[in-house]
């Protein structure tokens, strides 16, 4: 581990459902956040909370986000393969809905994913994902709490020069 190793958040900022509370508790522990998508968002004037708009083109804001995963990083995303990725170079891992993705979890979600995708297809009705509730919110602001305060433990800290 380097000598003062950082927390970072990275957000796999297209059509994710809790930017406002990932940018709470971020501030609340002091972690610099990359809001990464192919358009211009908004988002806050807060000298933590940096936009990163990355070129239109396939899987593009996605690589961003991949070669930047590392131990200390919490990356949040709905996107299998790109968690996968993360977790493989050691980030943490969580979807909005506050599901962690681990080493142990990725072969599954992967393969599920894969099997709904060929479904879809193939022309069958899958009926996509649950609608999200707010106790998907509320298991999300818990789970990246938590992420937050392993990593403290671990000996990450605050990026110094945000």
């Amino acid at each position: 581990m380097a000598e003062n190793p950082v927390i970072r958040l990275l957000v796999d900022a297209d059509a994710c459902p809790v930017k406002d509370e990932a940018y709470k508790v971020a501030a609340r522990y002091g972690v610099k956040t990359f809001v990464v998508a192919n358009s211009a968002i908004n988002v806050p004037r807060d000298p933590l909370i940096e936009r990163v708009v990355v070129p239109a083109g396939l899987d593009v804001a996605d690589d961003w986000i991949a070669e930047r995963a590392a131990p200390g990083i919490v990356v949040i995303t709905a996107d299998v393969p790109l968690a996968a990725r993360c977790v493989k170079a050691g980030a943490i891992v969580l979807a909005p809905n506050g599901k962690a993705f681990s080493e142990q979890s990725i072969g599954m979600a992967l393969a599920t994913r894969n099997l709904m995708d060929q479904l879809r297809s193939s022309g069958e009705i899958t009926g996509g994902p649950k609608p999200f509730a707010a106790k998907d919110r509320s298991a999300f602001l818990s789970a990246l709490d938590l992420a937050f305060v392993r990593l403290k433990r671990a000996g990450f800290m605050p990026d110094p020069a945000s």
